[in-house]
């Protein structure tokens, strides 16, 4: 029932939304993600018998062993093809139960024969028979014998008490696990009752997805300024802004060049006059010099040969330069203000500005498709809307419900009553284990009393008490065991037969899917469906719908929709379907007409402006010439050490006005050094550094202006014939961008309907919580312990019995026993008697 049960439930919530499925969790392009809340089970998918599986195990391999054969499959077929006769086919039920049969004919040979031995064996001992004269006759092994039969009896009784903790285990646990059931229940059935409310809620969670995408894209449109615009200005960023960026720098170029030839030209003018200053400076100190040396001291020995010395080394005090004759650069600083009189950069930035200009034109001449795509948009918006109401669910899981809430109150109803007869059931198993108990402890006590109570040397006839009662203990557990013994291997049998066939024909087959096989049988369970779930639910037996893959799906928490191929009866692609409505917004994205092509980079007025610079002259001044006199020193010799020569030489004179006149002159020369010659060092190489940096710049001035000018009528022929198609592949990228949105949702949809609505897997585990956990762990692995554990202890009481008989005579006290006297030619025994109490 449990099984058919999980399969209508199952059935039925397919049957019902045919037009549904799974969800799932995907990231769209630029931010956009979509994600389904997900869904909580309470029901463990898994059960865990705890240490006790151990002892299951151990019964299922016992059950392998007396139950070899494979699954009757094709037994089963015939029965639910009603094809299956008893009179022709016994053969194969015999054979495949042949190991429980043999089992249970043991077993009911047992209960048959033990009453009739134990009657017989009372009958026995009452004629003073099989043990039942109070007399034991003497042997030389009877030490021996004794504590042979002590130890057997001994592991008896183990292995008697070891089948009875089974027994007492399986039936405490089977209580346990009863009194779990009601959750179990209750767990599974909320579960259900989440998947078939939060289906619906899934469904509008999944619909009303759309106004996000529809937010992302109206979005998008409204910022077309810098997506579409943005777009189109970056392709042709790479053509146009170089050559713009190089015409600015050229007109950076113009006001720098400007700035270095007034520098270069006031700084020249400025040296010329002070080399002119320097030569007059010079001229002064030789004339004195030239004075000096006419003093009479000049004609006597030896100041003659220094004054000589002296007036030839005079014209060394001249100016090196001839800056004077350097050609002035007032030409070409005319021709570069008359350049500078057209503002360049103005011109420049009315380029970039033309260019910069693209998104907002971009903008107010895409306000009505955008207004277009938005309608559209709108349209798109509203058959989503409709599809909630084209997916009749929500109706009919309102009666599934009620189906849940009937079984519900089924099992409320009637789990009191299985609670109340597994009680019973629960005593009766109590009593079975505690009278085997009973029998055990009778043997413990006589195996006790009479191991500790014998004495060796005590003949039989005076055996102390202890010792008798161990004997006695023994008998009374013989006794027991023979008046309940065919009870208990009676409540054996019955559970062994019927345990032992629902873990192989139900429990074993439900693991390995070996039962869905079987009714994935083509035209098994109707003739004219090769596929009976497929023909169920989907009105079409041809396509492959099994059992088996239902489960498997159901399992690995897969949607309905895939799980059972309702894309054969609604097909959601059909549905979700929006190429009309794509090749509307491609259409409108296509045809979309942006007029960009006005842009000016450089007007007329900057190209002339570029070719005036490059005609001014600036690239054919002989720079060389400048760079060459500014290298020379400004005096033909080092003033300092002239000056010094000059003053060794005068002290080297005796005192008199011509030293004095020619230290004053060396003096004067030092002060030309400091005042006029270093300072004029210093312009001189400030002057050459400027004029190098103006050689670099106006190098190749001509070829750069004319690269310049020949990228901008690139630039600008290719805005005139290239930027449509730039328009073209922009526009076609952003109308996908904004359809890729819509995609990808639908795209969402589709997979989260197909793949994960719905997720069946709480049918799975009710199914499993029915059969698996249920029947099967609850139930019958419980109860096949139960029976394997007392029926061993059933079984070892027969040596039991055997081995307690042959014991207790070493143990009770005897009437008559046997005397020996030693003679010469041997033993002659006789009987004496002595008056004892008969038990």
């Amino acid at each position: 029932m449990a099984l058919l049960l999980g399969f209508l439930l199952l059935l039925e919530l397919c049957w019902d939304t045919s037009a549904l499925g799974p969800l799932s969790s995907t990231k769209g392009s630029d931010g956009l993600e979509f994600e389904l809340p997900a869904t909580n089970y309470e029901t463990k998918d898994s059960n865990q018998a705890g240490p006790i599986s151990v002892l299951f195990q151990i019964v299922q391999v016992f059950l392998q062993v007396v139950q070899p054969h494979p699954f009757p499959e094709d037994i089963l077929r015939k029965i639910l093809q009603k094809k299956f006769d008893f009179s022709t086919d016994y053969d194969k039920i015999i054979y495949y139960e042949i190991g429980i049969i043999i089992c249970a004919v043991l077993g009911l040979l047992f209960v048959i024969l033990m009453p009739l031995v134990g009657f017989c064996f009372g009958l026995c001992r009452c004629c003073n028979k099989c043990g039942g004269e109070m007399h034991q006759r003497q042997k030389k092994n009877g030490a021996f014998l004794r504590k042979y039969f002590t130890v057997s009896l001994l592991v008896i009784c183990i292995f008697i008490s070891v089948g009875i903790i089974y027994g007492f285990v399986a039936n405490h646990h089977l209580r346990t696990r009863i009194e779990k059931t009601r959750k179990l229940a209750e767990s599974n059935l909320k579960d259900l009752r989440t998947l078939l409310i939060g289906t619906p809620a899934q469904i509008n969670y999944v619909l009303s997805q759309y106004a996000s995408t529809k937010e992302k894209a109206f979005s998008d449109l409204d910022n077309i300024k810098s997506l579409l615009g943005g777009g189109i200005h970056d392709e042709l960023r790479p053509k146009v802004i170089p050559v713009l960026d190089d015409i600015k720098a050229m007109a950076e170029a113009i006001k720098e060049t400007r700035e270095a030839l007034l520098n270069v030209n006031n700084t020249l003018k400025e040296l010329k006059m002070s080399t002119a200053q320097l030569n007059t400076s010079l001229s002064d100190v030789k004339r004195n010099l030239e004075q000096s040396l006419n003093d009479p001291m000049c004609s006597v020995p030896p100041v003659a040969t220094t004054c000589n010395n002296i007036r030839m080394s005079l014209g060394q005090l001249d100016d090196n330069t001839n800056l004077g004759q350097l050609p002035s650069l007032d030409k070409q600083i005319d021709n570069i203000n008359n350049v500078l009189q057209t503002d360049l950069s103005s011109l420049v930035q009315k380029g970039y500005k033309s260019f910069n200009d693209i998104p907002e034109m971009v903008q107010n001449q895409t306000t009505d498709i955008v207004s277009d795509v938005k309608r559209t948009l709108n349209s798109l918006g509203s058959d989503i809307e409709n599809m909630s109401e084209q997916i009749p669910i929500q109706d009919k899981l309102s009666d599934f419900i009620g189906y849940i809430n009937d079984t519900e109150t089924y099992i409320h109803r009637n789990l009191p009553t299985l609670e109340e007869y597994d009680s019973y059931r629960w005593l009766g198993g109590l009593i079975v284990c505690c009278l085997l108990t009973l029998i055990v402890v009778f043997y413990y006590l006589g195996l006790m009393c009479g191991t500790f109570g014998y004495d060796r040397h005590a003949t039989p006839t005076r055996r102390g008490c202890v010792s008798n009662t161990g004997g006695i203990f023994l008998m009374v557990g013989v006794g027991i065991s023979f008046l309940f013994c065919w009870i208990l291997m009676t409540i054996v049998v019955l559970t062994f037969v019927i345990g032992g066939n629902m873990e192989k024909l139900v429990c074993e087959p439900y693991q390995n899917r070996k039962l869905f096989q079987i009714l994935d049988t083509p035209y098994l369970l109707n003739e004219n469906w090769k596929y009976y779930l497929s023909g169920m639910v989907l009105n079409k037996p041809d396509i492959n719908l099994t059992f088996e893959q239902v489960y498997s799906d159901c399992k690995e928490n897969k949607g309905i929709y895939s799980t059972l191929k309702l894309e054969n009866t609604y097909n959601i692609s059909e549905h979700l379907n929006i190429q009309e409505h794509a090749r509307n917004l491609s259409n409108d994205f296509k045809n979309m007409n942006v007029n960009i092509d006005n842009i000016v980079l450089l007007d007329a007025a900057g190209r002339k402006n570029l070719m005036d610079f490059s005609s001014s002259g600036v690239d054919t001044i002989d720079y060389n010439v400048y760079l060459a006199e500014m290298g020379k020193t400004p005096t033909k010799v080092n003033l300092l050490s002239f000056a010094d020569d000059l003053d060794t030489k005068a002290n080297n004179l005796p005192q008199g006005s011509l030293k004095q006149s020619l230290k004053n002159n060396a003096q004067n020369l030092k002060t030309i050094h400091h005042g006029q010659v270093m300072p004029l060092e210093q312009s001189m190489s400030t002057i050459n550094q400027s004029i190098k940096e103006l050689q670099h710049k106006s190098s190749g001035l001509r070829v750069k202006v004319a690269n310049i000018l020949s990228s901008l009528d690139s630039a600008q022929d290719f805005l005139q014939t290239r930027i449509s198609s730039v328009i073209v592949k922009e526009s076609s990228k952003y109308g996908n961008m904004i359809i890729g949105y819509f995609e990808h949702y639908l795209q969402w949809v589709k997979i989260s309907i197909t793949e994960q609505i719905a997720a069946c897997k709480p049918v799975a585990t009710a199914l499993d919580s029915a059969v698996d956990v249920f029947l099967c762990s609850y139930i019958i692995d419980p109860m096949n312990l139960f029976w394997f554990g007392i029926g061993k202890a059933t079984i070892f009481l027969l040596p039991a019995i055997i081995f307690a008989v042959k014991l207790a005579k070493y143990y009770r006290r005897m009437d008559s026993e046997d005397v020996y006297d030693d003679m010469e030619n041997g033993n002659i025994g006789f009987h004496r008697h002595h008056s004892t109490q008969t038990v």
